[in-house]
């Protein structure tokens, strides 16, 4: 791996961030009952892969702001979701806080990169 990829890979910390949250997190949604796993499991994960998917293509866009924008509206209802598992009795005190304290990490670099895209916009 040259130089500079690495240096890409440390100027987005929030690409790893999204992937380190799909690996502990999926395995646990395929975990949930099936009456839960195909109607809220599934949605979380889609969720999931599809925000690391438009944040790596907005990593090489030069129209990064909708994609950013996507995420983020991705990213609340994914935490809405969560809420959900708990509220049900599908996950315990102790992951509800890992996995929000995860979603609330890429949130706050989100927003970064959000407020960046935007003051470049004007």
């Amino acid at each position: 791996m040259s130089k500079n990829r690495k240096n890409d890979q440390k100027e987005l910390p929030i690409i790893q961030q999204m992937y380190d949250l799909i690996i502990w997190y999926v395995p646990l949604l395929n975990k949930l009952p099936r009456d839960h796993k195909f109607a809220l499991g599934d949605r979380i994960a889609g969720a999931l892969y599809d925000s690391l998917e438009d944040l790596i293509f907005a990593r090489y866009s030069t129209e990064k702001l909708g994609r950013l924008e996507q995420v983020n509206y991705r990213l609340d209802v994914v935490r809405y979701q969560t809420r959900m598992l708990k509220g049900f009795d599908l996950m315990d005190a102790r992951r509800y806080g890992h996995v929000s304290k995860l979603i609330n990490e890429i949130g706050r670099a989100l927003g970064g990169w959000i407020g960046q895209q935007k003051a470049m916009a004007r």
